[in-house]
């Protein structure tokens, strides 16, 4: 008999005060939503946590006994107040020496670079004791994983490129796919309907969208799955329903309804 496939689900901790001051706008948290559902990870937390070491140490105990993955973004950079490293170490108990293969890679690089090797950049190779290196084919200073936290740099071009490398080291689940079904009423005439389906289909994820800037009202409705069969089936249900709305209220549906 095949087992069922298990839900494989993740948290991610955004660290930094420039995040919560508005000074930079967050793009992680989107991208990191994307690479997960792409490998069939359910992102199902998002914190967002101050360059504060006793904050940041609750948000990883919390998530990484919650969820299979943990992903943290920020604060592993080479100045005072980037203590994501710290916290980690700090979280797990263990210490925080400088890692030889993270100080050769990033010795190399400023090699090339003529750059100075100096106490603050060092901070950069600091590395928790037991923890496994994710390499940075950008600027070479390295995040890493200890247990199921994978700790990332905040400059989105570096974060990328570090989700790019742990890719192929991370156990995915099923694929969930998706259904979008346009509708030219407002979110009030569907949502008693929606609801009701929701509650037949609770397999089936079911969310309603108002699309603003259109000349007409219009709401989509998007239906999300990991059970093609399933998924079909109550797509088919929210069509007719729509279909009905739009009959009810004497209008033409969308030409891209369906």
């Amino acid at each position: 008999m095949t087992q069922p496939e298990q839900r494989v689900t993740a948290g991610m901790i955004v660290i930094g005060d420039e995040i919560l001051s508005g000074r930079t706008k967050d793009v992680n948290i989107g991208a990191v939503a994307d690479f997960c559902t792409d490998l069939g990870i359910d992102l199902t937390e998002v914190r967002i946590v101050s360059d504060d070491m006793e904050a940041i140490v609750e948000a990883v105990n919390t998530l990484r006994a919650r969820y299979t993955y943990v992903f943290t973004t920020g604060g592993i950079g080479p100045t005072h107040d980037d203590i994501t490293a710290d916290a980690i170490a700090r979280a797990f108990g263990v210490a925080l020496p400088i890692n030889a293969q993270a100080r050769a890679m990033l010795e190399a690089r400023w090699q090339q670079t003529g750059t100075e090797v100096n106490e603050a950049r060092l901070r950069m190779a600091r590395i928790p004791e037991g923890a496994d290196l994710i390499v940075n084919s950008v600027s070479a200073a390295p995040g890493f994983r200890m247990g199921n936290v994978h700790v990332m740099a905040g400059v989105p071009v570096i974060m990328r490129a570090m989700l790019e490398a742990l890719a192929p080291t991370l156990q995915g689940g099923k694929k969930v796919m998706s259904v979008t079904v346009k509708a030219a009423v407002g979110e009030g005439t569907v949502g008693g309907p929606l609801g009701a389906l929701q509650e037949q289909y609770p397999d089936v994820k079911m969310g309603s969208y108002p699309q603003m800037g259109q000349t007409r009202v219009m709401t989509e409705l998007v239906l999300r799955s990991s059970d093609p069969v399933r998924l079909e089936e109550a797509a088919g249900k929210v069509r007719e329903m729509v279909s009905e709305a739009h009959r009810k209220a004497g209008i033409a549906p969308p030409d891209d309804a369906y």
